[in-house]
């Protein structure tokens, strides 16, 4: 059974993978391409929080972060649910919202790799 339902997520992710989104025509080809956007933002964003959490030598401060992250998880997507409401049950909200998030990730990407550069940089700090 477990089995069978791996090949059935397979099927239906496969053309998700696939998709051409230079040239995506429908609103469904934009969602899913929307949708690879913020996973590829997302992903960034995992990298450089791993690099400042090793970056920080103090307990206290990882601790800090990590509850700081996930207050801003929590602030991201309410954000994204107040940005999008106008579009909620239309067709074109999984695009709006995968680009809400796409949008405030890469911001705190940003602002996480400029305190990994603060780390190992003092001067570099603002």
């Amino acid at each position: 059974m477990k089995l069978a339902l791996f090949f059935v997520a397979a099927l239906l992710t496969a053309p998700a993978m696939a998709q051409d989104c230079k040239n995506a025509m429908s609103q469904s080809e934009m969602n899913i391409c929307a949708d690879q956007d913020y996973q590829k933002a997302d992903k960034a964003l995992n990298t450089a929080y791993s690099k400042l959490l090793t970056a920080l030598d103090d307990a206290g401060f990882k601790a800090k972060l990590r509850a700081t992250q996930r207050s801003w998880i929590s602030y991201r997507d309410n954000e994204c649910i107040f940005e999008t409401a106008d579009n909620e049950g239309g067709s074109i909200h999984p695009m709006v919202y995968a680009g809400c998030l796409t949008r405030i990730t890469k911001e705190r990407t940003k602002a996480i790799e400029a305190l990994t550069a603060c780390q190992k940089n003092a001067e570099t700090c603002g």
